[in-house]
């Protein structure tokens, strides 16, 4: 089978899975994962009428290891090269996690030309997650760097492992959590580093309120890794016009735990009916 490839403005190649025809949608995947994590909604959404597509961040999964170009300028670049490559208009952008921030300065830095809407799961990145004397309510920094240098560096899969029941519901079945561990074991451990830098020290603040799109905020009650009140919800109320649904019960990995709710209101989102 031919491997697909774009490559981007600084010679890095980035893997991506097209599938089905009809509106496209663009898959972001959320931090230290891969376009994989989104098959439970490419599979049926492609099914029913729409484009489905999904890269690998530069560091993860199938794409190249630049070992650089982590930073949110960068992320959005490499977005843009992939709606290029493959030509996409009145594209549905849905990000989770951390992709939240790459949507927003995707269209701080390329415009809304090539983009009809976006869906936010689950975001991390947005508006701000550090505290600072302007955003009280943020996460102090030693937080972040304490998890980052004493925990990732040392032993990433058992942090990961540490710290995998939150990211789901008890229902989940250990072979799913097994398997989306195994998705961000496969990431560069730069990239799991600098990816998280970025994540959790770019303020968004000001670039959300500029966002003239019909927008949609989805996230669950029960996120531990981004409590819906610090990200979630601000993100939604930063965003004029947007609207959040908010999942009772649903965790950070909702993609998998609550996947036929959050792709029928994908669905609905995409084709504009709901």
């Amino acid at each position: 089978m031919e491997r697909q490839n774009i490559r981007t403005r600084d010679g890095v190649d980035l893997f991506y899975k097209d599938w089905g025809t009809g509106r496209p949608v663009v898959f972001l995947s959320g931090w230290a994962l891969c376009s994989d994590m989104w098959n439970y909604q490419m599979l049926p959404l492609s099914e029913q009428g729409l484009r489905c597509i999904a890269y690998d961040r530069r560091g993860h999964g199938r794409s190249g290891d630049p070992g650089r170009g982590y930073d949110y300028d960068t992320l959005a670049d490499d977005l843009a090269a992939v709606l290029e490559a493959l030509d996409l208009r009145e594209v549905t952008l849905v990000g989770h996690s951390m992709s939240s921030g790459e949507m927003v300065r995707y269209l701080s830095r390329h415009g809304a030309g090539r983009i009809a809407r976006l869906a936010f799961v689950a975001p991390a990145a947005t508006p701000f997650p550090l505290k600072t004397a302007d955003n009280p309510e943020g996460i102090d920094a030693s937080v972040f760097e304490y998890a980052r240098n004493q925990l990732m560096l040392r032993d990433f899969p058992k942090w990961l492992a540490d710290n995998a029941r939150p990211f789901f519901t008890a229902e989940t079945s250990l072979e799913m959590m097994e398997w989306i561990m195994s998705l961000m074991r496969q990431c560069s451990m730069k990239a799991v580093i600098e990816c998280n830098r970025s994540g959790t020290t770019t303020d968004f603040r000001v670039e959300l309120p500029r966002i003239r799109l019909p927008t949609l905020v989805i996230h669950g009650d029960k996120d531990v890794s981004a409590p819906l009140e610090l990200t979630g919800r601000k993100t939604a109320q930063l965003i004029p016009g947007s609207r959040l649904k908010v999942y009772e019960g649903a965790p950070h990995g909702l993609f998998v735990t609550h996947m036929n709710r959050l792709n029928a209101d994908l669905l609905a989102f995409a084709r504009n009916d709901g």
